[in-house]
């Protein structure tokens, strides 16, 4: 029996799938570190892409959980270096609590509140779960999983700084959604 190559597998499987193999025209690459406008800040940080993480963090400090109306709400300061302004800025904001995360590492076993929070990426607005954690001790304070890159686009981990965050009034808002996230997690 003769082998396949991949050279003749791949068209194959392209033609046999479909286009859900492929990305659609004029999906924008980023690189592994990209400006984000942060949501109500105004302000832009440094975001790594991680594919090796499926939901993304943010710097958050203070985290408190508490009751409003009978709903989970959290509590928290976002705290960041503006890349426009090179100034520490920082915002109070309580958010209803979408979900709890538990992150296992080498360092154990870590419970995260989740909430959403809209980010600019070149000229989209997108809002996606976001895990709150002290990251002041990392390089970057704004880390993307693979829940949100998916919906920006290709990733070219050979690139940095492909796009600056062009936001405003006018731009198309992605909205989270639960079905797919719910989605992502019974497939992880």
């Amino acid at each position: 029996m003769r082998k396949l190559t991949g050279s003749v597998v791949l068209p194959i499987l392209m033609a046999v799938l479909g286009p859900g193999l492929a990305w659609a025209e004029g999906d924008a690459t980023y690189g592994w570190i990209e400006k984000a406008g942060i949501g109500s800040l105004g302000a832009v940080a440094k975001a790594k892409l991680d594919s090796g993480a499926l939901t993304s963090s943010i710097n958050a400090k203070n985290i408190e959980l508490f009751e409003r109306d009978g709903d989970e709400w959290v509590r928290f300061t976002l705290s960041l270096e503006d890349q426009k302004t090179e100034e520490r800025v920082s915002e109070r904001m309580e958010l209803p609590l979408q979900r709890n995360l538990t992150v296992r590492g080498a360092g154990g076993k870590d419970e995260r509140p989740v909430v959403l929070l809209k980010i600019c990426m070149n000229d989209t607005i997108y809002e996606e779960q976001f895990s709150l954690r002290d990251r002041s001790d990392m390089l970057y304070p704004v880390l993307l999983g693979r829940r949100t890159i998916q919906h920006l686009g290709k990733l070219d981990v050979t690139k940095t700084f492909l796009h600056d965050p062009k936001c405003n009034a006018d731009s198309p808002v992605k909205y989270f959604d639960e079905q797919e996230a719910q989605q992502d997690d019974l497939d992880a």
